[in-house]
């Protein structure tokens, strides 16, 4: 039985990205969140979470993303264990992201659209240059696609 772990998370970033790439070439940025929750006693419970981002979003994130910044996080968890040296058991979630957008509630934004390699410039939306068909977007876990619709940008 598969089970649906997406989350979306708004909170501040506690730490800049950082931008690092794995053998093959692909792009990870990795950086930390927090969320703060009101309790019914008027004490604040902080929530932390590191995010971590992968191909061009890293990419992106890597450019756009501050310390300080009001983020909204759209991803899924993922639960790592460990064992320390002295032998204590550690565990942490972590949000591996599959978009990251600023808030707009306290802030504005300006945005600038990447070019996509191969050109695709954005008057063209939903075609290709190319005959290749479209393909799904790779999937974590295994299983099925959750959706057939293309990879394509919203603009």
């Amino acid at each position: 039985m598969g089970f649906d772990n997406t989350v979306t998370v708004v909170g501040n970033v506690t730490r800049d990205p950082e931008l690092r790439f794995a053998q093959s070439g692909m792009a990870i940025a990795q950086f930390g969140v927090a969320w703060n929750r009101r309790r019914q006693d008027q004490e604040d419970e902080v929530s932390f979470f590191d995010v971590t981002c992968f191909r061009q979003l890293a990419e992106n994130v890597a450019e756009s993303v501050r310390k300080g910044a009001r983020v909204v996080i759209y991803g899924t968890l993922q639960q790592r264990s460990w064992e320390t040296d002295s032998g204590d058991r550690r565990s942490k979630v972590e949000i591996l992201a599959d978009d990251v957008a600023p808030s707009l509630k306290w802030a504005t934004a300006a945005v600038t659209k990447n070019e996509r390699p191969g050109g695709g410039g954005g008057g063209d939306y939903g075609r290709r240059s190319d005959s290749a068909p479209r393909s799904a977007p790779p999937q974590r876990g295994g299983g099925s696609p959750s959706h057939t619709e293309p990879d394509d940008e919203p603009f």
